[in-house]
């Protein structure tokens, strides 16, 4: 079996932890003791820990932050060339899917010792946020900073042409026979070439000018945005173990029943074909260009969405599915400290400051994100709000605690080796739902491997 670079990665880590768990100056002759270099990589986010980074200098003087801010590609390209090289930051932003690996080959700091000392209360988090960051060998390495779930995201000059009630799109079921009143939603909303809608007589679904669904991609070993809730509104789950898969079920018939559903809509002319779907224009922008009805995404797009001037956009529920209720994923980020820092004082000082509420309000007021501190919500919400957002979809599954983790384990990259190409496949008509039930086994096979 063939795996990805990021396969690679893993095998050449596994020789390099020692080397930066032992410990080199990371630039220490060039700076400060007390200087942190702290690594994210939303722009959108900037402003705010800026900000962030001057109130901590003004209430801790001894030490100061120094941000430093790349594309999502590159930020995770160079934070391995830096665990490599020995110039990796001394903070950065983490995410559930990277960092179990560099857990598991020593390249970030447990925090425990840090958190006992100084009674850090994690209760101050929203439910299960701060356990999110406790790895599989139970320990912790991070403090969350923020959190999201998924919503759909509306044309409301589409819903309100056909006809599609507010209220409709806020109490859509589901189920993976006939896709519920959703279906009969995304139906509604594709429009041909002849402004024949799909639930119109003469339809003709080979010349679609409005699909009422898009979507972004397969959805890879994980389905953030594609497909996950409905998985989950079926009574599907990732794994045994959950978060830390140990056993995976891509095979389970609710699954691929499921993905024969999303896929069916393909068939049926609602959904894009996934060659159009990855044609290089993404998503969002298709959306904004007015070709699709609803696309599901993140609370992490908000800023995004809110850029499509030419668009009216609203949000909408999840759908109800067969176990009775909505879910969503949720997930979020961390701040974690590198292993090989000299400089762990410093770096504990700034962590436990951005997980704190003084930096969480101050991120909250920005309107971008959702804060992992639940007193820094209401700030968040008003902010939200003030931009036209009613977020009320994004937290009722929050609140509710209707919501699944993002599958996590340090062999998250061989497990995407395997289910993306198997997911593309389908999704391309390349192969049938149930040809995931081998990719599964390969899944499997990798972690008994690795156990």
């Amino acid at each position: 079996m063939t795996f990805s670079r990021r396969t690679l990665l893993k095998a050449g880590l596994a020789g390099l932890a020692a080397s930066a768990v032992a410990g080199c100056n990371n630039g220490a002759a060039s700076r400060g003791e007390g200087e942190v270099i702290y690594w994210l990589w939303d722009s959108a986010q900037l402003p705010m820990y800026t900000e962030c980074a001057k109130v901590f200098h003004e209430q801790n003087p001894q030490y100061s932050v120094k941000i430093e801010q790349y594309g999502w590609n590159d930020y995770w390209s160079k934070l391995v060339t830096g665990f490599i090289s020995d110039t990796a930051p001394d903070v950065f932003t983490s995410h559930s899917a990277k960092y179990p690996l560099f857990a598991d080959k020593g390249q970030v700091l447990s925090i425990d010792d840090f958190v006992t000392k100084d009674n850090v209360d994690l209760s101050i988090y929203q439910k299960g946020l701060a356990d999110r960051w406790i790895g599989a060998d139970g320990k912790r390495y991070g403090l969350p900073k923020d959190f999201d779930t998924e919503v759909y995201f509306y044309n409301s000059a589409f819903t309100e042409a056909a006809g599609i009630s507010t209220e409709q799109l806020n109490s859509m079921t589901w189920n993976p026979q006939d896709g519920g009143t959703f279906e009969q939603i995304v139906r509604r909303l594709t429009v041909d070439s002849k402004g024949r809608r799909g639930d119109q007589p003469g339809f003709d679904k080979d010349n679609v000018k409005v699909y009422g669904l898009g979507y972004a991609d397969a959805g890879g070993a994980d389905g953030q945005t594609s497909w996950s809730w409905y998985t989950a509104i079926n009574g599907w789950k990732y794994s045994e173990g959950e978060p830390w898969g140990t056993k995976f079920f891509y095979g389970d018939p609710k699954f691929t029943e499921t993905i024969g559903w999303w896929r069916g809509l393909i068939t049926k002319g609602y959904m894009p074909t996934y060659a159009q779907a990855k044609s290089g224009v993404d998503v969002t922008t298709s959306f904004g260009a007015g070709k699709y009805g609803i696309t599901p995404n993140g609370s992490w797009m908000l800023a995004t969405y809110a850029g499509l001037k030419q668009v009216k956009t609203k949000l909408a529920r999840l759908p109800i599915g067969p176990i009775g209720k909505r879910m969503s994923m949720m997930n979020g980020l961390a701040d974690t400290i590198w292993a090989g820092t000299t400089r762990r004082e410093a770096s504990w000082a700034w962590v436990k400051f951005l997980g704190s509420q003084t930096a969480q309000d101050i991120v909250a007021k920005a309107g971008v994100v959702f804060p992992a501190v639940s007193a820094s919500l209401p700030a968040a919400k008003a902010a939200f709000a003030s931009d036209g957002w009613d977020v009320t979809p994004f937290l009722e599954t929050v609140e509710a605690g209707d919501v699944f983790p993002y599958p996590a384990n340090p062999n998250a990259a061989d497990v995407s080796a395997v289910m993306t190409p198997a997911m593309d496949a389908v999704m391309s008509f390349e192969a049938e739902p149930p040809s995931l039930a081998k990719a599964n086994d390969d899944v499997n096979q990798i972690l008994s491997a690795t156990a």
